[in-house]
């Protein structure tokens, strides 16, 4: 059997106990499927003394991860720390100059470095992977970077963040408000005391520009994408979506557009009960991926918590422990960095599933024919404008519309909307959400 493996862990929570705790009551069965044994013979921790149900020798702690990656005598440095900036970026960067390979599952660090390390890593042979910085235990990126070789990518999209997707889940059956199931997303911990970055789309944002990468063999942009969160989806939305036979989710979606730019946004989407997406619920994610070569593929599975990313972590090492020495490296985006094209943003497409618009508005006449003429003036054809409100036959309350647009462009719709508000009628901030009717899911 060939040497050991030797990696080094910088992060012990959730996630690095999981790994350490798999490695070590799996270490004869890993072996034998590996063809080598896998050793943790370096970790490091913000605290040392924290009892993470995990034995590890005194002798294998490093004092930092600067100094774990830089004098650690390892094959993979394998970091769980998280975060764009220091000590990540540096310790990564580190190790790959020494020609170690690196496993990580930060996508905040990719989407901002990603291909700065990656050229890095191609520079000194070393291997740059990170299965778990997106969807964790579902292998998109594996499918991406290889098992979808020589396939077109027409559209990536999917439901990316857990806590958001376990929200809006809860909202729909158990008819709470947003504020009520975010606080008990916090305390089961899927949420965290300051979660901006989950529901305003943030973390999603990062995971899709690295699939964006990946899929359409770009440079990240993660700041190029249109960007909405979920906060401001109240259970009217939720309740009249219902009505119309739709569920909404916070979708991450990343298509070739006809222009030859990539359209990427993130945004609450309304998409039918009987699709496949529809029904992933809780902090489930899924993935889909549209080729013309393979046709449409849906990937869902567990995409958070210890073991599911510790899953995924483990696979990435596991592919390594497998490679032949002196085996040709795959590129960390699926192509080398000199390869990769710049990112061109196109505009956003008419979509083909419309507009769900909801506007509440003062009860008096001629409303109804003032937002029709408004949608009219904008090229806007409607599918349905209906009156939805608990208030229906109460005169003088505010009553809610809600408009279904057919295909429409985004500054249609967005023009159509500021003119309304400019009539003085509106109650509120209107609410726009797009609606996507996937072919097969």
């Amino acid at each position: 059997m060939a040497d050991a493996l030797r990696i080094g862990i910088a992060g012990l929570g959730t996630v690095g106990a999981s790994l350490v705790r798999i490695l070590t009551e799996r270490r004869d069965s890993l072996a034998t499927t590996c063809g080598r044994p896998i050793e943790v013979v370096a970790v490091t921790a913000r605290d040392r003394a924290k009892d993470r149900g995990i034995a590890l020798a005194d002798d294998i702690w490093f004092a930092d991860a600067g100094a774990l990656a830089a004098d650690a005598e390892m094959d993979v440095f394998v970091e769980l720390m998280g975060g764009a900036g220091d000590p990540a970026y540096s310790a990564v960067k580190t190790a790959l100059a020494r020609g170690i390979h690196v496993v990580t599952a930060n996508k905040a660090l990719l989407a901002s470095h990603g291909i700065e390390l990656a050229g890095i890593a191609e520079k000194h042979g070393a291997l740059l992977n990170y299965e778990a910085a997106v969807a964790g235990g579902i292998p998109v990126i594996k499918a991406l970077r290889e098992s979808m070789t020589g396939n077109t990518i027409a559209r990536v999209y999917g439901i990316m963040n857990g806590t958001c997707n376990y929200i809006l889940t809860k909202m729909e059956k158990e008819g709470l408000s947003f504020e009520a199931c975010l606080k008990e997303a916090q305390r089961l911990g899927y949420a965290e005391a300051d979660p901006a970055f989950d529901i305003e789309g943030n973390d999603t944002a990062h995971k899709l520009a690295i699939l964006t990468s990946l899929a359409f063999g770009t440079a990240i942009a993660a700041d190029d994408i249109y960007l909405e969160g979920i906060t401001n989806i109240s259970i009217e939305d939720i309740q009249a979506a219902s009505d119309l036979g739709y569920r909404i989710k916070l979708l991450g979606v990343a298509q070739r557009t006809d222009s030859g730019g990539i359209e990427q946004r993130v945004h609450p989407t309304m998409v039918p009960f009987d699709s496949v997406i529809a029904q992933v619920d809780g902090v489930t994610n899924a993935v889909a991926i549209e080729s013309d070569i393979l046709g449409e593929l849906l990937m869902v599975g567990p995409g958070a918590g210890g073991n599911a990313t510790a899953s995924a972590v483990l696979g990435d090492i596991a592919d390594i422990a497998k490679s032949r020495p002196g085996a040709q490296h795959v590129p960390a985006f699926g192509r080398p960095v000199a390869a990769l094209i710049p990112y061109t943003r196109a505009q956003i497409q008419s979509h083909e599933g419309g507009y769900f618009i909801r506007l509440k508005v003062i009860d008096r006449a001629g409303v109804f024919a003032s937002v029709a003429s408004r949608m009219a003036e904008n090229g806007i054809s409607l599918e349905s404008i209906m009156q939805h409100s608990k208030h229906t036959q109460e005169t003088g309350k505010p009553q809610t519309i809600i408009l279904v647009t057919h295909a429409t462009a985004e500054h249609s719709v967005r023009d159509a909307v500021a003119a309304i508000k400019g009539e003085g009628y509106l109650v509120g901030e209107p609410q726009v959400i797009r609606i996507e009717r996937p072919k097969d899911y």
